[in-house]
């Protein structure tokens, strides 16, 4: 018996040409999808290229075909980079979050976004804090714990020894020009109470000096002033303001003739103010929430030589200040990138 001829439709042929010059498809796939021997698919590819040097209706067909392939190829690079940035995003927001757990989980859970955004920062992270926040609050469900609220302060009797010079002005446009001071209380664990004195700086807000004793007297105020002036070599006492509350210490005769002498100026919070000295207030409030309360001290050893070192190491070297612009008090006043 006689074997007829495969035939194909003019129509065919150029689909499966279309196929292979537009969509790229190889002519093994072709010939096993269709039934259709590579031969004969080479040969209408031929036939077809042929045709376009002597018919401008079949040459433009064929631009477009290539036309289109290309843009098919581009399309399909376009669609790699896209799942490679998403990999790549993915596999950064899995890194952003686990830095962001470890600084929270590392601090006691005190620091909210601003504070981790600026951690990540000095990581090297390029993030922003509206994307911290989400990550924080939203995915990870991680909060700044909550510091108690302060009571309401009774405004006490006005009992001035020296006027309020500083008003509320915080700002210092040079170093050593205006300090804080005042004094806190901390426990031992037996129960039993030990005072600190610390001064700082309003131009960074650094802790020039800190001093722990068991009681709150003239002295430790007047020690405390000792060790801030002589950490600072070449400075100029008559261009320095102090300014504390009305305490009996600052008020001391102890004191005051101590900063007369040494021709420093003395200013003093209205009495029952604290606000006068809010930067004092956020210094105390900062070190016990981030410090004291986080731990248990059992001696005074232990106690004196933490409150040292969150003063020294941590809170002007490590910790981000808000006022400096996210910068640690010692980058702000030694202008460190």
């Amino acid at each position: 018996m006689l074997q007829m001829s495969q035939h194909y439709e003019p129509e065919f042929k150029k689909k499966i040409v279309r196929l292979h010059l537009e969509e790229g498809r190889s002519l093994k796939s072709l010939a096993a999808e269709y039934g259709v021997s590579h031969a004969s698919i080479s040969n209408w590819t031929k036939q077809f290229r042929t045709e376009c040097q002597t018919n401008e209706e079949t040459q433009a067909d064929y631009d477009y075909m290539k036309e289109n392939l290309n843009l098919k190829k581009q399309l399909a690079e376009l669609q790699k980079e896209n799942n490679f940035l998403k990999k790549a995003a993915a596999f950064f927001a899995k890194e952003i979050k686990t830095s962001i757990r470890e600084i929270y989980h590392s601090h006691g859970g005190i620091d909210g976004y601003r504070t981790i955004h600026a951690y990540l920062c000095r990581k090297g992270y390029n993030i922003s804090r509206l994307t911290v926040h989400k990550y924080m609050n939203t995915e990870m469900q991680l909060f700044s714990i909550s510091r108690k609220r302060k009571p309401d302060y009774e405004h006490g009797t006005a009992h001035k020894v020296y006027e309020n010079k500083l008003n509320q002005d915080f700002n210092a446009a040079e170093i050593n020009q205006k300090w804080c001071t005042d004094f806190t209380y901390l426990f031992l664990t037996d129960g039993s109470k030990r005072y600190n004195c610390t001064i700082i700086d309003l131009h960074d807000r650094s802790v020039i000096a800190s001093i722990t004793d068991k009681n709150i007297t003239a002295d430790l105020a007047k020690r405390t002033l000792e060790k801030a002036i002589k950490s600072q070599p070449g400075i100029d006492l008559s261009r320095l303001m102090v300014h504390s509350d009305q305490g009996s210490q600052y008020t001391s005769k102890e004191f005051t003739e101590f900063c007369e002498g040494l021709g420093i100026t003395q200013s003093m919070s209205k009495a029952g103010y604290p606000y006068d000295n809010a930067p004092m207030e956020r210094y105390f409030n900062t070190l016990k929430n981030d410090l004291i309360s986080q731990h248990y001290y059992h001696t005074e050893d232990e106690l004196y030589t933490a409150v040292e070192e969150f003063a020294y190491v941590q809170y002007n070297h490590v910790r981000p200040h808000s006022y400096n612009n996210y910068k640690t008090p010692y980058e702000a006043r030694y202008g460190v990138a």
